[in-house]
């Protein structure tokens, strides 16, 4: 009889009420997988897009569907050929798989060791567990696509959530200047993660806010928010500078031929994962945890991130 495990899983797409809680079969550790307790799992906007249907073209659903790809954990079991995390290792990972279905919103999981890396040892369970998909898209986005160095400016739109957060970290840790812009209530927040300046989004036309901080443009604008506040903000950015969006494709922006456009959506690496464990280890990188649900609770936990007013991470605790 397989193992089971309790997990928050949805049958069918639809809203916050196609959660359920209660037990599933557990697949059996295959070759190069291990077994993870999970500690904490991270919850992120895309779960909700994903449940709702909206992510089909990209990555598939299979039924019933546990949700989740950030996680924290314990290894528990070594499947033929998985030697390099051995049991007993505390591990994280964003382990976003082909095909949503065996997620990490529950009390174990199985997965290819090739996903997890060790967890960083000074952050909690919590904060290892809200890390991975955050900490990737902004290193991915504003270090690796963005080419970030020192000395150079930056402008970070949706600066007070765990990807816009992180980045203002990742910009500082590299010697960037940042301009950081979310709403006026989380300016003291950005400032505590390094932002040198912020810029409320509601009180004005973001880029002649810039133009007060940044006279000459800035060299990378990074775009977690997409919508007005991007079109709001594009004459900001330098006639060569380089624009990176999670959100927005770039079709429908008319950018200059000049200014370097991508978009990216985070992919799963354990030299990324490794980085990052170096960065908070040496206390240079933080996760600030905006609420905690225990897995009966995830219901809760979806509808705070609906809320679209979350400042820093949201983690389910099984």
């Amino acid at each position: 009889m397989a193992q089971q495990t309790q997990a928050a899983y949805y049958t069918e797409f639809g809203g916050i009420g196609k959660i359920q809680v209660g037990p599933l079969d557990l697949p059996e550790v295959g070759e190069g997988e291990v077994r993870v307790r999970v500690k904490a799992a991270g919850i992120n906007p895309v779960d909700y897009i994903v449940r709702e249907g909206h992510f089909q073209q990209v990555v598939p659903n299979a039924f019933p569907a546990v949700p989740g790809w950030d996680v924290a954990g314990i290894v528990e079991e070594c499947g033929h050929g998985a030697s390099r995390l051995p049991e007993g290792s505390e591990v994280y990972g964003y382990v976003r798989r082909p095909v949503v279905q065996h997620g990490t919103f529950a009390e174990h999981i199985v997965v290819p060791e090739c996903y997890l890396a060790l967890r960083p040892q000074r952050l909690s369970w919590q904060a290892a567990g809200g890390l991975p998909l955050a900490g990737l898209t902004a290193y991915q986005s504003v270090i690796v696509a963005g080419g970030l160095k020192a000395g150079e400016t930056v402008l970070i739109l949706g600066a007070s959530g765990g990807v816009g957060g992180t980045a203002i970290q990742l910009a500082k840790n590299v010697g960037a200047t940042v301009t950081a812009v979310a709403s006026g209530q989380n300016a003291d927040y950005m400032k505590e993660l390094g932002a040198d300046f912020t810029i409320d989004y509601k009180a004005g036309p973001v880029a002649e806010a810039v133009q007060k901080v940044a006279p000459q443009g800035v060299d990378l604008l990074f775009d977690a928010v997409s919508g007005d506040t991007l079109s709001q903000s594009l004459s900001a950015l330098k006639p060569t500078g380089r624009l990176i969006s999670v959100l927005n494709d770039g079709k429908a922006l008319k950018l200059p031929a000049s200014v370097h456009f991508a978009h990216v959506m985070a992919q799963p690496s354990v030299p990324g994962l490794n980085h990052l464990r170096e960065l908070a280890d040496a206390g240079k990188l933080a996760v600030p945890i905006a609420a905690t649900f225990s897995l009966a609770d995830t219901k809760k936990a979806f509808e705070q991130i609906e809320s679209k007013h979350t400042t820093g991470k949201v983690v389910i605790v099984p």
